[in-house]
């Protein structure tokens, strides 16, 4: 038999195997595993003690708005404030997981609810997790003992987010229609042996996947996020795949320095100088590394509200900091491969075979700029702007439309060989048409 003392609470603990009930206060019935329990006993005594405290009125004070999430969301405290600890451990980690149930403070609560826990000053769910509820009661699990509630959130988001929602939907879409396009024309298409197709291939291919499986996740949110495995092994998948994203748009930016530096010093240009092998090491091994160090470091960064990247312990940064690094590269790339077209292929004899598209080349070189580098840059301010929001949104998502147009729609051998496949096409049909007219003739004249 233990007793508990706390603010607003003074009554006999009951213990029933490992399971602890106040049943003065009954906010709180708490589940300890016999190694936590070993784990608080003085060693010398034998003897030990488990601290509950359940506050009146403390979520009046501790509110439901000091909990931050990426949605917009009406939230409300759905339980009595409670804490637990056991005096002679660290409450920052428990041998096994503590299971606790609280009692709602409205029957049949509607909207979605959250266990979290106070961590100096905001409410937040590392390391905890909803794992049953009912009518009355919800059950949470957490990997550590603190002061815990439950936060209902409700209300559907502001009608801006309805139209940004739409808008991100009809706009990835349409990316992933002409990222399709891209990706069989640079599969089936002959091109010329001199040109290394594997990086905007593999770019293509990343973003596809990335933005299809977004897309997915932004449809069956609701489906999606109470699982939690699936949502944190979504966000690790999102987190490979944008990261390999921006690996293969600095490799692409790479290799158009390559051929800008072979037309500056008027070289016969062979098979650019990165093999397809190194290529796909750096491609994908880079954001591999870097995912797995980061699941290793965080285990819990990941599993969002919306199945990305949690902002608790700055682990955001495990992509933020490559990708400004990459979008950093990638403008110093650029800037000088515009410098060397400027002042070297300015002078130079126009009638020069390899130098003839030089001005093609330096629109296609500010395109590839603005799509693979600029718009990312404005995901920073997006929050202080509206419109650079939807711009943000537009620009991103059709990064595949103006990857087909530039690399598929605006190279002469491209449309040349579109041109064939199409009356290849038209000519099969018109066979097919003619034999089926002539078996008609025939059968008629029999």
């Amino acid at each position: 038999m233990w007793w508990g003392t706390g603010a607003g609470l003074s009554g006999q603990v009951l213990q029933k195997k490992n399971v602890w009930f106040l049943p003065f206060f009954p906010s709180l019935v708490l589940f300890l595993e016999e190694q936590t329990l070993q784990s608080g006993l003085d060693a010398r005594r034998g003897s030990g003690a488990v601290v509950f405290i359940a506050y009146a009125n403390m979520e009046d004070v501790l509110k439901a708005e000091f909990f931050h999430t990426e949605r917009k969301t009406n939230k409300t405290m759905m339980s009595n404030v409670v804490s637990a600890s056991l005096p002679n451990t660290k409450n920052t980690m428990l041998p096994e997981p503590v299971n606790f149930t609280l009692r709602h403070l409205t029957v049949n609560p509607e909207g979605q609810l959250t266990c979290v826990y106070w961590n100096q000053s905001r409410w937040v769910v590392d390391g905890c997790e909803l794992t049953q509820r009912n009518s009355t009661h919800t059950m949470c699990t957490c990997n550590h003992l603190s002061t815990f509630a439950l936060i209902m959130q409700t209300g559907r988001p502001p009608e801006d987010d309805i139209i940004l929602n739409w808008i991100s939907m009809i706009a990835v879409s349409v990316g992933l229609l002409f990222l399709a396009l891209a990706i069989l024309t640079f599969i089936l298409c002959r091109w010329n042996p001199k040109v290394s197709n594997t990086p905007r291939l593999n770019l293509s291919i990343c973003l596809f996947l990335a933005h299809l499986l977004l897309l997915l996740v932004q449809s069956f949110l609701s489906d999606i996020h109470p699982h939690k495995l699936v949502c944190a092994v979504i966000s690790g998948v999102l987190h490979f795949l944008f990261l390999s994203s921006f690996v293969w748009m600095f490799l692409e930016s790479l290799q158009l320095f390559l051929l800008v530096r072979n037309l500056q010093e008027v070289r016969v240009i062979q098979q650019e100088g990165i093999h397809w092998g190194f290529l796909l090491l750096i491609g994908y091994g880079i954001p591999c590394l870097v995912v797995g160090v980061s699941a290793g470091l965080v285990p819990d960064g990941y599993g969002s509200d919306q199945c990305w990247l949690k902002t608790e312990e700055g682990f955001r940064w495990s992509f933020l900091g490559p990708v400004c690094f990459l979008l950093a590269v990638n403008v110093i790339l650029f800037t000088t491969i515009i410098g060397y077209l400027w002042f070297t292929v300015a002078g130079r004899n126009k009638e020069i075979s390899q130098l003839k598209d030089t001005r093609m080349m330096v629109v296609k070189a500010i395109f590839q700029f603005i799509i693979l580098g600029c718009p990312w840059i404005f995901g920073f301010f997006v929050n202080n702007s509206k419109t650079l929001e939807y711009v943000f949104l537009l620009i991103t998502s059709q990064q595949g439309t103006f990857i087909f147009l530039v690399h598929c729609i605006l190279r002469k051998e491209v449309r040349e060989q579109y041109r064939q496949w199409w009356k290849n096409i038209c000519g099969s049909k018109d066979a097919s048409e003619s034999s089926q007219s002539f078996i008609m003739s025939q059968t008629a004249t029999n």
